[in-house]
């Protein structure tokens, strides 16, 4: 029996973003995030006595600014080669980005695997193949997979490969493959990297993102870590996660509908924020938080929207370790009687006008140009995982909404409206 840890988009010294300019945010451990989850990645493999480790890609995070990313990571592989753990790596597009990384020397019990061809390292005392080839540009658009070697039957054998897959929202399609490809090399398990959410895509044989080990931003949301695998007999007898982020982002949202005073809503606030951080085990909480609903209370919170988000900010500040990311008010007033009026109404044709009005592609193609024009000038990691300028229907609906309800209460209003 023996056990291995599978760990990939380490993006070590990789800033988290969401919280810079937060007055009273967690500088020290926002700073440290990538290399305190690693620590606990380097622990972890000792404690658990692992056989190795294999890092299926982006270790880095781009160009350095200087060695010390570098000599901060041959420092923790000298630790686990005196513990008698061996590393196999691959390069990510992230780590082939960096000039520095060619020219670091790795400690003798790391392999990277050479992006020219694939490469196969044998572990005689256990029975196993690992096999990778790490990627030779940025961005790496053919299939990889076809380099692979046969499996050979005697052994176990593992594929390391940093790809999309067959593609998964929010990252670029580099090394695109099929999991039939995967399987007609007759390896046991492929530990992948490039997609930062934890997915176990098969079971036979075992395919697994394991997921990055800290979020970084709110798009990479909950647990992040890695995976143990026990392999007994020359078949994977279990496969763990392991957690190993220092800071967590969460997404809360809270329903208005049945508050009926500001009072309390921020009563059901502070009991989102409480649930959320009893689930975190002590670590801080990165929160962005979402009050979005139909409620009475509409016209009330959007008034005094400025004073509310102080009141959750402190709310947050209260308990000591959660932060608030972002505030975003999307709330919605009844369709009453008394608020739209009757059919002769100026409210009841607005409203009639707006719910008609649909921004579906057509209502934009005048507007595609400019946007591409824009697009194009933006850094590829602002756009890479979430693309604001390729709305999909659920954002134009949420944005057509908004535009009803910014009328209404305008209208509502005699005309006056409040920026």
């Amino acid at each position: 029996m023996f056990r291995f840890l599978h760990a990939a988009d380490i993006h070590l010294d990789s800033p988290l973003k969401g919280l810079e300019h937060y007055p009273d945010a967690p500088v020290e451990q926002i700073r440290l995030a990538a290399r305190r989850a690693f620590d606990n990645l380097v622990d972890t493999a000792i404690d658990e006595k692992t056989d190795f480790l294999v890092l299926a890609g982006d270790l880095y995070d781009g160009d350095w600014k200087d060695f010390n990313t570098g000599i901060y990571f041959i420092n923790r592989m000298g630790r686990l080669r005196d513990a008698g753990i061996p590393v196999f790596m691959v390069s990510g597009n992230h780590d082939a980005a960096s000039q520095i990384t060619r020219s670091l020397k790795l400690p003798d019990n790391v392999t990277l695997f050479g992006h020219r061809s694939t490469g196969t390292v044998h572990i005689d005392h256990l029975g196993v193949a690992v096999h990778g080839q790490s990627f030779s540009t940025r961005s790496v658009m053919e299939d990889l997979v076809r380099n692979y070697p046969q499996g050979d039957p005697s052994l176990f054998n593992i594929g390391m490969l940093h790809t999309s897959l067959n593609g998964r929202p929010g990252h670029e399609p580099y090394a695109p493959c099929t999991l039939d490809a995967l399987r007609s090399k007759g390896y046991q398990y492929w530990a992948l990297g490039h997609v930062h959410q934890r997915e176990e895509v098969s079971r036979d044989p075992w395919v697994v993102f394991s997921g990055n080990i800290q979020g970084r931003h709110i798009r990479e949301t909950g647990p992040k870590g890695c995976t143990l695998v026990t392999v007994d007999g020359g078949s994977v007898v279990s496969v763990e996660e392991r957690e190993l982020d220092v800071l967590r982002w969460v997404v809360c949202r809270v329903d208005p509908a049945r508050c009926d005073s500001a009072d309390t809503l921020c009563g059901l606030v502070s009991e989102v924020f409480e649930a959320e951080r009893a689930k975190a085990d002590g670590r801080p909480l990165a929160v962005r938080l979402y009050v979005e609903g139909i409620t009475p209370l509409h016209n009330r919170l959007r008034d005094q929207s400025l004073q509310l988000n102080e009141e959750f900010r402190a709310l947050a500040a209260n308990l000591g370790d959660v932060w608030l990311e972002k505030i975003e008010m999307k709330t919605r007033m009844s369709a009453g009687k008394e608020e739209i009026g009757d059919g002769a109404s100026p409210m009841h044709a607005l409203l009639k006008s707006v719910e008609a009005f649909s921004l579906d592609e057509p209502d934009l193609a005048g507007l595609v140009p400019e946007f591409e024009k824009l697009r194009s000038k933006l850094p590829p990691e602002l756009i890479a995982e979430g693309d604001p300028f390729r709305p999909d229907k659920d954002e134009l609906s949420a944005l057509r909404d908004e535009v009803k309800e910014l009328l209404a209460a305008k209208i509502a209003g005699g005309g006056r409206h409040e920026t």
